[in-house]
């Protein structure tokens, strides 16, 4: 297991607000940082690779990443650094709404020598003009050989120009090999087509794999040649923070462990069967709280 993933991406804190509450709770989090805590958890070297401010929300995120262990490179930036702050609504469901006040502005994206696997996604995608710096990234990399993955993770509130967006996500579909969405990602993105002619009009920029992530529908994967459909384990769900990101981890983990995108039809079952498992547990703890190796692997309890 020495295949090395590189995170690019955002770092940030979650001011987490329940329905009915008169109070926020901070915590650490980000789409990219929760992939590479993931990963971490699963025993794959990861390293990543993006920027906070020296404020009271940078330390916390400083003090996160440094005490679960995951490795870092904090990245110069243009300008004074801030730390982004999201305030994440959490329904009664468990579901969560986000408003961001953001900051990516990345000076340089140095890549460690033996990356393997490139992923990147979220707000590093969507803010500029760090958003630019990382899609030059990505199609660079892909040139050298390297496999490069994404996850949409749309937010409207930081680009709420749908054509604008759509444009951005259509241009990131062209440099990567595997794209991930989740089934509200593409209905925002596309809101006339239904969830999987979505997925194909990206599949068919360019990206081997798409894999549309449908909450308590479980996930789907679509290549060239096939769709495969894989349902989501029952568990008690405490809320959905982070299960996305979980999936991805997993997704990532196995794609470093093969070295190639799973397409026959057994393989990528069973690669997604796993992510959904990784997705199910995170969301039966509080937060983005994903599970370790073991634990997925069910040889040790939650």
């Amino acid at each position: 297991m020495t295949a090395r993933v590189a995170v690019v991406g955002e770092a940030l804190v979650d001011l987490l607000w329940p329905t009915g509450s008169r109070t926020a709770r901070a915590v650490p989090g980000g789409s990219p940082a929760n992939v590479a805590v993931g990963l971490h958890r699963l025993r794959r070297p990861v390293t990543l690779l993006t920027s906070w401010g020296d404020d009271p929300p940078g330390a916390l995120v400083g003090e996160h990443l440094a005490r679960i262990g995951v490795e870092v490179v904090r990245l110069p930036t243009e300008g004074p650094a801030r730390t982004t702050v999201a305030l994440a609504y959490l329904a009664e469901n468990g579901s969560a709404h986000y408003d961001f006040l953001t900051s990516w502005a990345p000076a340089a994206l140095p890549l460690p020598e033996d990356t393997a696997v490139v992923h990147t996604g979220s707000l590093a995608v969507a803010v500029d003009p760090g958003a630019s710096r990382v899609l030059e990234l990505a199609r660079q990399q892909r040139a050298l050989g390297r496999m490069v993955v994404a996850d949409l993770n749309v937010r409207p509130a930081v680009r709420p120009d749908r054509a604008a967006y759509r444009a951005l996500a259509e241009r990131l579909a062209e440099e990567v090999r595997v794209l991930k969405a989740s089934d509200e990602d593409l209905g925002w993105l596309y809101p006339e087509r239904g969830t999987e002619e979505a997925a194909e009009t990206l599949r068919a920029l360019g990206p081997e794999l798409v894999v549309v992530t449908r909450g308590p529908q479980g996930a789907l994967g679509l290549t060239a040649a096939h769709r495969i459909a894989v349902p989501a384990p029952e568990v008690r769900v405490v809320d959905t923070v982070g299960a996305g990101d979980a999936f991805q981890a997993a997704l990532l983990d196995a794609l470093a462990t093969r070295g190639a995108v799973p397409t026959e039809p057994e393989e990528l079952r069973r690669v997604l069967t796993r992510c959904a498992r990784c997705a199910a547990l995170t969301c039966a703890r509080e937060g983005a709280d994903p599970p370790t190796r073991a634990q997925l692997d069910g040889t040790e309890s939650l």
